[in-house]
């Protein structure tokens, strides 16, 4: 199976890693610059899981036309628009497109653009960032993909992934609930980059107070409520068990989102937390929680430039 991953940054470069480490036939899509890089220096996997440092297939928009038969995109929101300009050379009416990014609303993107058929549901869960000298860094037990077919059907084309990505250092898994699990994700992800990116903290010392405390569960009760009004298929007592989650993290653990502001980049903001306003808007329901996670998101950017 040859497989394409768009980017090579903490998510592509981990997961894209795993399979490489493997002995899959892994090719990345990235940008002239960090072509450059990785020729120059490998591409390395900094990870409590087993370290790994290798030198990758690349190629670029540009490149020769190439099929290929599954894309896994692990670029940020914010670029995909491009990225799925990037990739049409490389796409066949067979290639599979499985998507690792936050949220739900890109899903509408990636099928208008491409179609719905050849669209699967994903999502991973994995605390990764880029160094300095771009090596990707991985730092907590947690390192899963999850894979599946929108509708709920174990395909064949679904079990040949699960064959190739079997046997990694990494956790993929075949789901036969990917709807429900891409949106208790989306949940989880929007509350904790919500509170941390708020706080400008570490989840820690916001759990560990009592009114900080209360500003999650409020959070994730608004989150909550307007996905239930928008039909997301949500499990009995998800808050609690995503509460659950929270009181079990290292007090350090930071969401990719504050990290990057911390670095001065980019953010998901729209992407994330403005298109559950969207929703809420269009389904009456109150968040002033939200409302206000996602002013101090609008007014960061702003300062950024």
């Amino acid at each position: 199976m040859k497989i394409l991953v768009l980017g090579a940054g903490a998510v592509g470069g981990y997961f894209g890693g795993r399979l490489v480490e493997k002995g899959e036939d892994v090719t990345f899509l990235v940008r002239d610059k960090r072509k450059k890089q990785i020729e120059e220096q490998g591409l390395t996997i900094k990870s409590r899981h087993g370290d790994f440092s290798f030198r990758p297939q690349l190629i670029t928009a540009d490149s020769p036309d190439e099929p290929f038969d599954v894309v896994i995109l692990a670029a940020k929101a914010y670029h995909l628009e491009g990225g799925l300009k990037a990739i049409e050379p490389f796409v066949r009416d067979y290639t599979v497109i499985l998507p690792l990014l936050n949220g739900i609303e890109h899903l509408e993107d990636i099928r208008a653009y491409y179609s719905p058929e050849q669209v699967i549901g994903g999502l991973c869960f994995v605390e990764a960032t880029l160094d300095e000298v771009g090596n990707v860094i991985q730092t907590s037990d947690i390192h899963d993909a999850v894979f599946g077919e929108w509708d709920g059907e174990v395909s064949d084309r679904v079990n040949n992934l699960a064959e190739a990505f079997s046997g990694t250092k990494a956790n993929f898994r075949l789901s036969s609930n990917i709807q429900q699990e891409m949106w208790h994700k989306y949940l989880f992800i929007t509350t904790l980059s919500g509170i941390t990116s708020l706080m400008r903290s570490s989840i820690g010392p916001v759990r560990d107070t009592l009114e900080g405390r209360t500003y999650i569960q409020q959070l994730f009760e608004e989150i909550r409520l307007t996905m239930e009004e928008a039909g997301a298929p949500l499990a009995e007592g998800i808050v609690e068990k995503q509460m659950q989650i929270i009181d079990n993290q290292d007090a350090g653990m930071k969401s990719s989102m504050l990290r990057d502001i911390e670095r001065n980049s980019a953010i998901e903001a729209d992407h994330l937390q403005g298109y559950l306003l969207l929703l809420a808007e269009r389904h009456g329901v109150e968040t002033p929680l939200l409302r206000l996670v996602y002013q101090h998101l609008k007014v960061y950017e702003k300062n950024r430039g």
